[in-house]
Order: C-alpha cells, then structure tokens, then sequence
C-alpha cells in the first residue's frame, strides 16, 4: 500500500474520533474526575474497534511505524501520532493538531498504576501484580493460615459472603490485620454480596448422597418449588413411569424460559434444552451424549444463558449485608449484574455509606454482563474506585468454554482501554490448591493471568503452595509480558455498544440505564 493511500486510511480514522468528540464529552460528563479522560479513551477504543484495522496495522509494521495493535490505553493520540509519522516519512513536517486532552501512552501507564494502587493497594509499577486468596472457614480461628498466606505472597483477602456468617467473617478480618501487623505487610480485605445465585433445590430419596441419575435423553422436570424434588419413578421392569424433578431458588424464573433455551446445572456439566413450559414447570431434555453417570444434587448452581432473567442483582440478603462490608471492607465484589442499572441500584446505596474509599469490584460472570460491559463501564466510573473480576467459572458456562478464551481477552482490552484494574479469577490451580498436583495446562494458565492486574485463588488444603507457586509464576512473567498485541479484527462488543450509546438521546438529563 502506498504511503499516500494508508496516510489517507488512518486521517480517515482520526476525523472520525474527532468528530465524536460533542457525543462524549456528553455521555463522560457524569463520570467521577478519576476516570474522565478513562471514559472518552474508553469510548474511542469502541469506535475504533468497530473497524477492520488488521491491513491497516499490517502495512504500518512493514514501513516501521508503531501499529494500532496495542493502543487501547490511548487511543486519540496513538492515532494521531501514527498520523503524524506518515505525513513525516513523506516530506511533510507540519504538526498534526491534537486536543490538549488526548492521553498519551507514558499518563495512560501512570494511571492505570494509580487506578491500580488506590484499589488493590499493592504496589502497581514495573509489572507487580495482587494476589487475592479466598480464606477458608478454619482462617477465622487457625491464624497460622493468614501467616503463611501473607508470607507466600496473599495481599488481598478474600471473604466469600455466600458461605458463613458475620461473627465467623469478623474473626477472619481480626486475624487478617493481626497477622499483617505482625509482618509489617499490607493486606486488603474483599467482601462478595452472595447476589441472586440460583440454585437446586432440596431432593427427597431413600438415599441423599446420591441425588438425581441421570443420562442422555432424560426428562427432568423444573419446578418452581424449591424442595420438591424427586428422582425419576420406574416400573419393576425399568420403564419410566414418572420423570425426575428438581426445585430451584427464584422458582418465578420459570416464566421467563422459552422452549429451545439452554438450562445448565452444576458449573455446565449437566446440559439441558426446554422442550415445554407452563407457568410453574418447565420440561428438560438432557443433552450429555455419551454420559450416563450424571448425578444431580441440591444446592448446585443453574445457568440460563439464552434467557432473560427477571431477577434484581441485588437481593434483600445483599442490602442487609452492606453496611457491614462498608464498615469492614476495602473492596465489595459486586455479583450477578447484568446491566448498567443494576450498577445503579448499588452506586444509590453505597453513596449514603461513610467509606468513600470502598473499591466496587464489577463481577463479570454472565452473558449480559459481558455484552454490555462498555456500558457497565460508563456507569460505574460515576463511582470513584473501580474494578473488574473475569468470573471464568459461571461466564464460561454462559458463553461456552471456546467463547471464554476469546471473551476473557476481550474483558482484558475493554478494561485497559478505560483504565480500570482486572482480577483474573475461578480455577486458577485449582488443582495445586485441592490435590497438592498441578497440571501442566493449569501452570500455563497461571502465567497468562499475568496480563491482569490481580489473580485470585480459591481455598484448597494446599492454598499456600498454590499462592507461592503463583507467586513465583508471575514474577517471572512479569519481566516478559505486559497485556498484550490483537490483531484488530472488528469487535462486536465494541460495534453493539457504540450502536445502543447512539439510540440514547443526549441531553442534560442523560442517563446511562
């Protein structure tokens, strides 16, 4: 491609983020002074995701011309940098004007470290990076556990509120701080609202342990009473006379299934489809082909990641349970959002709380969440001290385990392109933490997460191998990768939410829902 022609491809590029620049300053204006150079970046990288840049990029490495493939952090003026070097390399020596606030790469390090540090309170330069461990039960009266923890590398706690009450929490935060002390380290605590988690019900059986057997091509019937259900009935010659049911937690969620939607039980491995519905039960096909030793039990989490669930983010457990986070806390995780208004929802309680400084942590763990995240996004930087959690656990039973690998880069870029902190969670040696053995395929995941800014582990009899193992995994990576390089194919989750901010009508009331 000649130089005139790809000059002529990347102003094209530039005017374009020019010429929104009255739509943003309208959609940034509500956003905390933190983050508002963050905002607009944010929704340049969209607009600039919603082309095909992979030739342009291309064609910009072969005349020796830093690429547009890793920009996200400062977008305005890597454009109009490149832009200028063209118009350099043929003859012209005209500056290329730019707005005074266009970031530029060394301010956009500055304050993604900053935005880093004031949330994870770990040290944010040259690489380091958090480690967050879900403290067990035994953590509240073992305190040899937090020691050894902090020793091998743990700087921020992790109290899950889904388990245990706020006496058995307390003691674990007494122990945290006492332990830190002693140490002289830092150490941050991270509180969780449990949120609308939906769950099996109660089974009744002869034999409890086992729950409901299962295989291919079975029917089990979903209802809307959470302890009714029951294995499958057979005659004495094995026919079916009545199929299996299983309750679950926010039984009216049924109304909102349709026939061909997805229903998933236990982390994804049970895979069902709704064949038929009324109003309080839905009718399941399993879908496991080759599997007939599928046992399903109570308390075991559902997925539906092909419906709209009418269900608020923030339950009666989770109002009650905030001003204790508020008072003891330095981070809340916030659970199962969907959508910019839940984090409104949060944002009007946490405003009338005294600890201006609480970080919001956004976790990521569903289909909605992720389609929607530039919104979410702009909404929560209306808040002060932002962060995001990949919640690979429950968002690859949303998206599928091949979507996630894709996903949870895409999480990644949205997140630098506005400056906010990422925690890599669920499943990180997880078997080092349970069985004492790590996988190969685990150990090379443990060094991808080093692109985020925090890695957490969950609790196992072998967590203080785990943290040291990783520990020592990211200070290695640390001095070979830093995020990471894209090809610059178009992004749809760049395209769609560009689409829904542009149906918004701009004006002074301007709400992001």
């Amino acid at each position: 491609m000649k130089l005139q022609k790809l000059e002529a491809e990347v102003l094209a590029l530039y005017n374009e983020l020019i010429a929104h620049e009255t739509e943003i300053s309208n959609l940034t204006r509500h956003v905390h002074f933190n983050y508002l150079n963050s905002a607009a970046n944010l929704l340049h990288y969209l607009i600039l995701r919603n082309h095909d840049l992979r030739t342009i990029h291309h064609e910009l490495s072969e005349h020796g011309i830093s690429s547009l493939r890793s920009n996200e952090s400062y977008v305005l003026k890597n454009v109009g940098d490149v832009l200028h070097l063209l118009r350099l390399l043929q003859g012209n020596n005209e500056p290329t004007p730019q707005p005074k606030k266009a970031i530029g790469y060394i301010n956009s390090q500055k304050r993604i470290a900053s935005n880093a540090h004031r949330l994870l309170g770990h040290k944010h330069t040259h690489g380091n990076k958090s480690i967050m461990v879900t403290l067990p039960t035994e953590a509240a009266t073992d305190e040899n556990i937090i020691l050894e923890l902090l020793k091998n590398g743990m700087n921020i706690a992790r109290i899950n509120c889904s388990h245990d009450d706020e006496k058995t929490w307390q003691k674990m935060i007494e122990q945290v701080k006492q332990s830190s002390e002693l140490l002289k380290t830092e150490c941050k605590i991270y509180m969780d609202l449990p949120g609308p988690k939906i769950r099996t019900g109660s089974i009744k059986s002869s034999k409890k342990s086992e729950g409901i057997k299962l295989k291919d091509k079975d029917i089990l019937h979903l209802s809307a009473i959470v302890d009714s259900g029951r294995p499958a009935e057979l005659s004495k010659k094995g026919k079916l006379k009545r199929p299996a049911v299983i309750g679950m937690t926010n039984g009216h969620i049924i109304k909102d299934l349709l026939p061909g939607d997805r229903v998933f039980f236990d982390d994804g491995i049970i895979e069902t489809i709704v064949v038929e519905k009324t109003d309080n039960v839905a009718v399941l096909r399993v879908r496991v082909p080759g599997s007939d030793k599928l046992i399903l039990k109570p308390e075991k989490g559902i997925n539906m990641p092909d419906t709209k669930i009418n269900v608020p983010s923030l339950t009666k457990e989770d109002l009650k349970l905030i001003p204790f986070i508020v008072q003891h806390a330095d981070m809340i995780g916030y659970s199962f959002l969907r959508s910019p208004q839940c984090v409104e929802d949060l944002l009007v309680h946490l405003k009338n709380q005294p600890n201006e400084n609480l970080g919001l942590i956004l976790k990521i763990e569903n289909k909605d969440a992720f389609e929607k995240l530039p919104q979410i996004l702009l909404k929560a930087m209306e808040y002060g001290n932002v962060g995001v959690m990949i919640a690979r656990g429950d968002l690859a039973v949303e998206l599928g385990p091949i979507r996630l690998a894709e996903a949870q880069d895409e999480i990644l870029w949205i997140c630098e392109a506005a400056h906010i902190p990422v925690i890599w969670a669920t499943q990180v040696l997880e078997n080092l933490a349970k069985k004492g053995i790590s996988s190969r395929a685990e150990i090379t995941d443990a060094a991808k997460s080093a692109r985020a800014d925090c890695v957490m582990l969950n609790k196992g009899p072998h967590i203080v191998l785990a943290t040291k193992t990783l520990k020592d995994i990211l200070k290695k990576m640390e001095s070979h990768t830093k995020k990471k390089k894209s090809l610059m194919r178009p992004l749809n989750i760049a395209i769609t939410n560009m689409q829904d901010l542009e149906k918004l009508q701009i004006n002074d009331n301007f709400v992001l829902n």
